[in-house]
């Protein structure tokens, strides 16, 4: 795999006595988390650094990515049982990982991931979180849901002592030229706005650099919680996106002529998907 280009940061934030979030950067698997822990002083960077290593031990091992993060909430819970963390101790996660030219990323909780195509920004996951609940029945409305007073109940979390199973959502697709991806812990989105978070995306500035600006952005306007974010563009080689109305030239070449059409679909899957 092209080696990929990423910046990392983490920030306890203005108001926090400590920084519960924790970061795992492993490129050499195409692999980064970023956790949030709760429940407490210690609790809460606990469950994290639990959650995190344990995915990148599993995924190292060659375990499924969704089958690392489920696994992640019984260790926790494990963990707290055996007195090797308190009692009531979680954290929330979201993991991205990228093999050649596609990325998977999987969660459990309101950690975000973002993607950035150089033009727009949009969000991918879909916060595990009551308020967004509420969005998605028709009660409240979703501008109306960064000032819900209820906006950190979360519907599930890894460690959660009262829930057997968790959920973990998990989307696949293929990651062009000029894309990015964004993972951040809640720190970041309570205090920045997509449109805040475009407008930094869009400067002419390197992964790190746009990283750190995120974060001085998230401190300006609060930091009323820790702020964790990681950005990972593209590979420089990794395929070109296209839209409906772009047109391809095809190698004929490449092709040949014997079983056309399955060399013309697996020719279109390498170069596109």
């Amino acid at each position: 795999m092209t080696s990929l280009k990423y910046g990392f940061a983490t920030n306890v934030g203005n108001v926090r006595s400590h920084n519960e979030d924790y970061l795992r950067t492993e490129p050499e698997l195409g692999l980064w988390v970023v956790a949030d822990g709760m429940g407490g002083h210690k609790g809460g960077e606990k469950a994290a650094a639990i959650a995190a290593d344990f995915i990148v031990e599993k995924v190292r091992a060659g375990d499924l990515l969704e089958n690392t993060i489920s696994q992640a909430h019984h260790a926790i819970k494990q963990a707290s049982a055996e007195g090797k963390g308190p009692e009531g101790m979680g954290t929330t996660v979201v993991v991205l990982r990228i093999n050649t030219d596609h990325y998977e990323i999987a969660w459990v909780g309101d950690c975000r991931a973002y993607m950035w195509d150089g033009t727009s920004l949009k969000q991918l996951t879909r916060d595990h979180s009551y308020v967004q609940h509420l969005v998605d029945s028709g009660v409240i409305s979703s501008g109306e849901s960064s000032r819900h007073p209820y906006q950190d109940v979360l519907m599930q979390a890894l460690g959660a002592a009262d829930v057997n199973t968790v959920n973990v959502e998990t989307i696949t697709h293929g990651f062009h030229q000029n894309e990015q991806i964004l993972l951040c812990s809640d720190g970041l989105t309570k205090e920045l706005t997509d449109d805040d978070i475009a407008d930094v995306l869009a400067r002419e500035l390197g992964e790190q650099e746009k990283v750190d600006y995120l974060i001085q952005g998230a401190l300006k306007n609060g930091g009323r919680d820790n702020i964790s974010v990681v950005l990972v563009s593209a590979a420089d080689d990794a395929p070109v996106r296209i839209s409906q109305n772009d047109t391809v030239p095809i190698n004929t070449e490449e092709l040949g002529s014997t079983g056309f059409f399955e060399k013309l679909r697996a020719w279109l899957k390498r170069r596109f998907l």
